[in-house]
């Protein structure tokens, strides 16, 4: 039998706006992420109500290098492009994933006609640390489709979908550079389900709505649970419906050095990042 992974520290997330469109909180972010590794950052956008526009709101064009940026969208759609020519819509259930690497230049928005109808967005971004040997490769855009991502209905009730890595039995279609696990799980009220992670993985939940039990503690919407590196399972329980996301992932034991939208292993390679953006050699979004 499996044993029983420890709560390392349980965080509330913090009331976190980015660009003039996406409102919600903000979990762990790159200046305070080394618990988390090899995940950077955690961003839980909405559920928020987008009143009609002809305009799309949003995060206008701005650089990254040296990570990748995760969107999960839950309710609502999003638009993106980059100077890699990337051009992508996501709807409820979809992801992207995008690799900034040696360096890209993005934008997101609310989906032109998601915009126009107004509605419910819900939607996290997750930003995954490279390691040195891969923050210089080119870009790379996955657009992954609900239809792609492999579902288990669990024999209590509820759902499992896997987008990156194998658990339970599944295996998601994203293509990542170090070993990473990226699930969500929906669970019924009442319902109790055991799932196991390697200890040598960080593994940790955060709760997207509803509350959960998370081998007897307490977890509400809006909190992170980090767990010690000390078994191999975790129990979550409910006694409402509850949907979570799991995330897991081999650390990367190498020097971090973030500020802003970029993070590398030195500060001497941020001051590259920098000089390499405001000269242009990031490309340039038509």
């Amino acid at each position: 039998m499996a044993t029983q992974r420890t709560i390392s520290a349980m965080h509330t997330a913090t009331p976190n706006n980015v660009g003039d469109g996406f409102i919600g909180l903000n979990a762990f972010h790159p200046q305070g992420s080394r618990p988390f590794n090899p995940f950077l950052l955690l961003d839980h956008h909405g559920p928020m109500t987008v009143q009609p526009s002809n305009k799309p709101k949003g995060v206008d064009e701005h650089p990254h290098r040296g990570f990748e940026t995760v969107t999960i969208v839950y309710k609502g759609a999003l638009e993106h492009r980059d100077s890699a020519g990337n051009h992508g819509k996501i709807f409820a259930g979809d992801v992207q994933w995008m690799t900034a690497a040696s360096g890209i230049i993005h934008e997101e928005k609310h989906e032109k006609e998601f915009s126009r109808q107004g509605g419910q967005l819900d939607f996290v971004q997750l930003w995954v640390n490279l390691q040195a040997k891969d923050k210089m490769r080119p870009p790379r855009y996955q657009d992954i489709a609900s239809s792609r991502i492999p579902t288990a209905t669990l024999a209590n009730g509820g759902q499992l979908r896997v987008i990156a890595g194998e658990l339970s039995g599944l295996k998601g279609p994203a293509q990542t550079f170090s070993p990473v696990i990226l699930a969500d799980l929906s669970l019924s009220a009442g319902q109790s389900e055991t799932i196991q992670v390697p200890t040598d993985y960080t593994l940790m939940v955060y709760v997207l709505s509803g509350s959960t039990a998370l081998n007897g503690e307490s977890l509400q919407r809006g909190q992170i649970a980090l767990m010690n590196h000390d078994g191999e399972s975790i129990t979550l329980s409910t006694t409402t419906d509850a949907k979570l996301l799991i995330l897991a992932g081999e650390p990367i034991h190498e020097p971090l050095a973030a500020y802003g939208p970029f993070v590398m292993n030195s500060r001497e390679e941020l001051l590259e990042a920098f000089n390499d953006f405001q000269a242009g050699r990031m490309g340039v979004l038509n």
